[in-house]
């Protein structure tokens, strides 16, 4: 209590009430064993000094943890590589980072790169880096290109998940033969099982042609042939994620599932000659098939030739092609089934998918290239595609 305590203020200019009070507390001092229970707080006082102290050497680190972010110092020792996938946010790259012992804390990485602009130019890939570096450092290991590990491998557009297992094999000198074991369950390389959806009646066959996305990659060290392919149908569904391909397609194509919609996507990219026919081919592709064509077939040479190279035959020009070709009862990729073949006969790039998911309106039936630039003309009657066709023969185009 206040008035058990002899505050050492100087009454003698406070009257003789001051000199009453004073005189009161000191008597209840005496009384009330005052001076013992001073001496018990000087010694609690000294006990708790003692405690703090002693603590302090034992508990400094993790008390400091509390008030200053765990980092190293310098620029590190030996060698190491990380990756950083594609889309990753700075907190993921301060976790590997973390995880990999290159830094003391992730928050040390992440203090740094908050601190420099440049940190979002962070590119995915796989850099060589050190142990036990400053967060400062960890970042400028990976803001220099020069510490980055170039494997990369670009997949062309339009081709097929066969080709596609060769040009990674050619590269990585992973047996063409892992490749194809670990696209046998799609599901499990990533590929949802709703897009094996269709609505047009045909049998499932779950592939993985379609998924493989065309891009440019840079292949990991010690990559297996399910870590490439994973990474492929991740990028696959970023990027059909971001142009709302499923979404647009359901909404807007009037019940054509977009499975469906990938299947047109690869036509297109197989049999347009320029980028500007993609839509166009896909238009085409849907008015044979859900349209008021006579067979509602498909009626493109892609699809023979797809099933020529998918069961180890030569592929054809479509001059070579015989009627056992383009009519094999055997093939499912047949030409004049009616409907859409049973999968993708190729991987489509972003343009064509765009031009199967909005394709341009029209009621065209055929086309035919008339140019060496790959343009093609489109007609609504046989009689007009026959006029094309020879203007393209002109031209020396066929």
């Amino acid at each position: 209590m206040i008035d058990d305590l002899d505050l050492g203020f100087d009454e003698r200019d406070r009257g003789e009430k001051g000199k009453h009070r004073r005189s009161a507390m000191r008597k209840r001092k005496g009384k009330s064993g005052g001076g013992g229970r001073t001496v018990l707080a000087l010694l609690l006082a000294f006990v708790l000094l003692g405690a703090i102290g002693g603590g302090a050497f034992y508990g400094f680190d993790r008390v400091q943890s509390y008030f200053v972010t765990p980092d190293y110092d310098g620029a590190g020792t030996g060698e190491l590589t990380v990756e950083v996938k594609q889309g990753a946010l700075i907190a993921d790259i301060a976790n590997v980072l973390y995880s990999a012992g290159v830094v003391k804390s992730a928050q040390a990485f992440i203090d740094a790169a908050e601190e420099n602009s440049r940190s979002k130019n962070i590119q995915p890939g796989t850099y060589k880096v050190r142990k036990q570096m400053s967060g400062e450092s960890a970042l400028g290991m990976l803001l220099d290109l020069k510490n980055k590990i170039v494997n990369g491998i670009t997949i062309p557009e339009g081709r097929s998940a066969k080709q596609t297992y060769k040009l990674l094999s050619e590269k990585t000198q992973i047996p063409v033969e892992d490749f194809e074991a670990a696209a046998k369950d799609p599901e499990a390389l990533g590929v949802p099982d709703w897009w094996f959806t269709r609505n047009d009646g045909k049998k499932v066959v779950k592939s993985i042609e379609g998924f493989l996305y065309p891009d440019t990659y840079e292949v990991p060290p010690k990559a297996t042939a399910e870590v490439i392919l994973k990474e492929m149908v991740a990028n696959f569904l970023t990027v059909t994620g971001k142009m709302q391909f499923a979404e647009r397609v359901q909404k807007e194509r009037g019940g054509i599932s977009p499975y469906e919609a990938l299947i047109v996507a690869s036509l297109a990219q197989a049999e347009a000659g320029n980028k500007d026919d993609l839509g166009k081919v896909a238009r085409v592709a849907y008015n044979r098939v859900y349209g008021d064509f006579d067979c509602n077939c498909l009626e493109m040479d892609v699809t023979v030739n797809y099933y020529l190279e998918s069961t180890g035959q030569r592929t054809k020009s479509s001059k070579e092609m015989t009627a056992a070709d383009m009519d094999n009862p055997k093939n499912p990729y047949n030409r004049k089934l009616p409907g859409l073949v049973p999968t993708p006969i190729n991987n489509p790039g972003k343009d064509a998918m765009e031009g199967a998911m909005d394709p341009p309106e029209g009621k065209w039936l055929f086309f035919v290239a008339i140019d060496k630039e790959g343009h093609s003309a489109f007609a609504e009657t046989y009689e007009e595609q026959l006029r094309n066709e020879a203007k393209a023969k002109e031209a020396g185009i066929i």
